[in-house]
């Protein structure tokens, strides 16, 4: 899911010896898929960043804008 761009920032990493390998934000246990379901269930930014402490606001925020600009891209 993460493109050049974001693995660069070290903003996603996948390891088989953390969480099996799950894609998760880097230097934490979390996967980025909890960060979706917080916010598919409504929740905002802050109330995920408060549930997962270890995340920090800057990698949420370049995750999205990443997301957002391949979907963009991949729409031409």
């Amino acid at each position: 899911m993460a493109d050049d761009g974001c693995m660069k920032r070290k903003i996603i990493s996948t390891d088989l010896e953390v969480m099996g390998g799950t894609p998760c934000f880097a230097g934490t246990r979390v996967p980025v898929q909890t960060l979706l379901d917080y916010l598919e269930a409504g929740d905002s930014i802050d109330e995920f960043l408060q549930g997962f402490p270890t995340v920090k606001r800057e990698h949420v925020v370049t995750f999205l804008e990443t997301a957002a600009a391949q979907m963009v891209a991949s729409a031409h």
